[in-house]
C-alpha cells in the first residue's frame, strides 16, 4: 500500500493586525473587522482537528507586529494547545513581521509539539506517525525584519541535507520558506528553479498573501496566501490548503476558505438602468453573486458603476451617490458598500453634434485627427510633463487612444448636447 501523509499548509495569520480606513465610515464595520483575522485562525484550528491532519506547517508571519499584544499572543498558545491536545504537530519559520528576534522574549511557552525553524541556518525536523518515518522538513525563517539582498534563504535546503541531517530515509519531503520567489524582488526573493531541485515533494511559503501555485496540477511551489483579507487590495476568498501527498500520485491542494468578511471589487454597469431604483436593485444583484461565489458570511465591497446612461446627471448631483451608498448599506447589514464611485457616461448622440457644425462638432473633429497621430500626442504630452520636471507614466503611452477618447467625452458631457435618446 503507497504511504500518504495530509496537512494544511498556511502563512500570513497576521494576528493583531490593524484595520484602517473603515473607522471614519463605518464604527461597527471597523470593530467587526477588529475580530475577523482571530475567527479566521479559529477556524483553521477547528479545520486541522475536524480534518484530523497529520500535521500543519504555517510559512511565516504569524503575528503582524514584530511585539505582538499578549492578547494575541495568548490567543495563538491556546491554539497551539489545541492542536496538540488532538496529535497535531505543528512546523513554522518566522517571516518579516515577526522575526526570530521578536520570539526570543514570548509571553508563553508552546507546547512541545511546536516546532520553529531556526533563522540563522537551515533547520530540519522529522514528522512520524506510529514511529515511523514519513515525512522530513526542511525551512530557515527571517532573523531580522529584513534580509540582505545577498542572502539565499533558500541554500542547503534540500531533502537529502535534510535526511542527512536527522539520519532518517522518508518518502515525502517539505520546504517551508517566507520569501517573495520570482513574484516579489524585494522581500528574499528566490529562484524558482533552486526550489524545484531541492528534491522536496511540495513548498509551502508564506509572504505573498494572494493564493497561488505554479500548476493547477500536481503543485510543488505554493502561496496559501493570508487568512483573512484586511483591505480592498485583498479581495476575494482567503484561507489555507489542505495538502495531500502520496506516493506514485500527483500532489492534491485543496483550498479552504476561512475569511467569515471578504473583500471585494464590483463594477456594476447600469446602462440598461431607467430610475435610481433600478440601479439600486442592479447593484445588489452583483452583491449577491458576488458574495455566492466568494462563499463568505459578510462581504465589504467597492462598487463603481459604469455604462452610458441618462441617469449620469442625476448621479453627478451633489449627494445622490452617497445617499445611493447609505440605501445599500441600510438594506443588507452584511454587506458593506465602503465606496460607491460613478464612472458612468452621458449617452452622446455625435452624429448629431457634428451636424449642428457648433463648438461641439469642431471638437470632435480635433479628437478624430489626434486618433490619426497618437504619437504626436505622446510628444505633446512629454513635453508638458518635462516642463514641470515631471516623469510621462508609460501607461499614458500605451493607453494615448483610450486617453484621447476619454477626454473627448468628458468635453463634451461638460458641454451637454443632444443625446442618444
Amino acid at each position: 500500500m503507497s504511504k500518504r501523509i495530509t496537512w494544511i499548509h498556511t502563512a500570513d495569520l497576521h494576528l493583531g493586525a490593524p484595520f484602517r480606513g473603515l473607522r471614519a465610515l463605518s464604527p461597527a464595520w471597523a470593530d467587526r473587522m477588529v475580530e475577523a483575522i482571530p475567527e479566521a485562525f479559529d477556524r483553521l484550528i477547528d479545520l486541522a482537528i475536524q480534518r484530523e491532519v497529520d500535521f500543519m506547517a504555517i510559512a511565516g508571519d504569524i503575528f503582524d507586529a514584530a511585539q505582538p499584544s499578549y492578547r494575541d499572543v495568548l490567543h495563538f498558545a491556546d491554539g497551539m494547545k489545541r492542536l496538540s491536545d488532538a496529535g497535531i504537530p505543528v512546523y513554522f519559520c518566522t517571516g518579516n513581521h515577526d522575526p526570530y528576534t521578536s520570539w526570543k522574549n514570548s509571553y508563553v511557552r508552546l507546547p512541545e509539539s511546536v516546532h520553529m525553524f531556526p533563522a540563522s541556518q537551515p533547520g530540519f525536523f522529522l514528522y512520524e506517525r506510529d514511529g515511523e518515518p514519513l515525512c522530513v522538513l526542511g525551512g530557515r525563517g527571517y532573523y531580522n525584519q529584513t534580509v540582505s539582498a545577498e542572502e539565499n534563504l533558500a541554500a542547503g535546503i534540500t531533502k537529502t541535507a535534510a535526511q542527512a541531517a536527522l539520519g532518517v530515509e522518508a518518502p515525502f519531503g517539505v520546504g517551508v520558506l517566507h520569501t517573495g520567489l520570482h513574484l516579489d524582488n524585494i522581500k528574499a526573493p528566490t529562484d524558482p528553479r533552486e526550489l524545484r531541485a531541492a528534491g522536496f515533494d511540495y513548498w509551502a511559503l508564506g509572504h505573498i498573501h494572494q493564493p497561488y501555485f505554479d500548476t493547477p496540477i500536481d503543485p510543488h511551489l505554493v502561496f496559501s496566501g493570508c487568512i483573512q483579507g484586511r483591505d480592498i487590495k485583498e479581495t476575494g476568498s482567503r484561507g489555507c490548503y489542505v495538502v495531500t501527498l502520496e506516493e506514485g500520485a500527483p500532489n492534491q491542494a485543496e483550498f479552504v476558505p476561512l475569511a467569515s468578511v471578504v473583500w471585494q471589487k464590483l463594477t456594476v454597469d447600469i446602462s440598461e438602468c431607467a430610475t435610481l431604483t433600478d440601479c439600486h436593485d442592479a447593484i445588489m444583484r452583483e452583491l449577491f453573486t458576488a458574495n455566492g461565489h466568494a462563499q463568505c458570511e459578510e462581504m465589504v465591497e467597492r462598487v463603481t458603476l459604469v455604462g452610458k446612461t441618462p441617469l449620469h446627471h442625476i448621479l453627478r448631483q451633489p449627494g445622490v451617490v452617497e445617499d445611493l451608498r447609505q440605501q445599500i448599506n441600510d438594506g443588507y447589514p452584511v454587506f458593506f458598500c465602503d465606496a460607491l464611485i460613478d464612472r458612468t457616461s452621458q449617452p452622446i448622440d455625435r452624429a448629431a453634434l457634428a451636424a449642428e457644425g457648433l463648438f461641439p462638432s469642431a471638437l470632435l473633429a480635433q479628437s478624430a485627427l489626434m486618433e490619426d497621430s497618437p504619437s504626436d500626442q505622446v510628444d505633446y504630452l512629454q513635453h508638458e510633463f518635462l516642463a514641470h520636471s515631471l516623469q510621462l507614466p508609460s501607461s499614458c503611452v500605451r493607453d494615448i487612444d483610450r486617453l484621447i477618447r476619454e477626454a473627448e467625452e468628458e468635453v463634451l458631457d461638460l458641454l451637454g448636447g443632444p443625446t442618444d435618446d
